[in-house]
């Protein structure tokens, strides 16, 4: 792992965008993308920047169950907003939260990921360990899946909601056996509410019950904190 403190959230995501590009440079066309508050400083970088997107492939972690594209809470709708209009890609491919169908979508999202390997995956991270929508507990090896959020995941998610009551209870995800078949891992995280994750992340044992703790066995992680999230390492 390679872990960079930077000075705050606006070092680290120019940092971050600097890593993409580099990576970008030497051939990588496959982007897989996170969504929450994380990335977003680095989809800012993007956008304000000279790159050509249109040419690259985007391949989103997840999106809510029971949520259409068009809901302003969708993953969907999030992209879009902060990237997809103003750098548009040659395919971007986002689960299908409105296809009640698991079997369907994450066989068919497994299958996406076979035919474009991702060469950059940005991740973020939750308070509990979480990448994706990977609760505690989820077995390394896992593929595309559906999943129950956790009560925790639920309240963190509920500020971006009106209340918690109008959160999904359920996502599909890209497992975490998908994460960790990219060749390059660019996490972001920022805030005091992150330090205790991204301690257990960085020194912690590898265990399910801290999901991003695998981070450790792949060959190639960076991890970008702000001062505040990396008071515990």
């Amino acid at each position: 792992m390679n872990i960079l403190v930077m000075k705050n959230k606006e070092e680290a995501s120019k940092k971050a965008f600097d890593l993409l590009l580099a990576d970008i440079n030497n051939g990588a066309k496959v982007l897989g993308l996170a969504t929450g508050s994380s990335p977003v400083g680095l989809y800012d970088q993007i956008v304000s920047s000279s790159l050509d997107c249109s040419q690259l492939i985007s391949i989103n972690l997840d999106e809510y169950v029971g949520i259409k594209p068009t809901n302003p809470q969708s993953y969907h709708f999030f992209m879009q907003q902060h990237l997809f209009s103003q750098k548009p890609f040659a395919k971007s491919f986002i689960p299908d939260g409105s296809n009640l169908d698991a079997d369907y979508v994450t066989t068919r999202y497994n299958q996406i990921l076979t035919a474009h390997p991702i060469d950059t995956q940005i991740l973020g991270i939750g308070n509990n360990g979480h990448i994706g929508f990977n609760e505690p507990g989820t077995p390394f090896d896992i593929q595309t899946h559906k999943v129950r959020l956790t009560s925790a995941t639920i309240k963190a998610n509920s500020r971006f909601f009106t209340s918690s009551n109008d959160v999904p209870h359920a996502a599909y995800t890209m497992g975490i056996g998908s994460i960790m078949k990219a060749k390059h891992i660019i996490l972001l995280a920022f805030g005091e509410q992150k330090a205790d994750a991204i301690a257990a992340t960085v020194n912690g044992k590898i265990t399910t019950a801290v999901p991003a703790s695998v981070l450790q066995r792949h060959p190639n992680v960076t991890i970008l904190v702000d001062q505040q999230a990396a008071q515990k390492l």
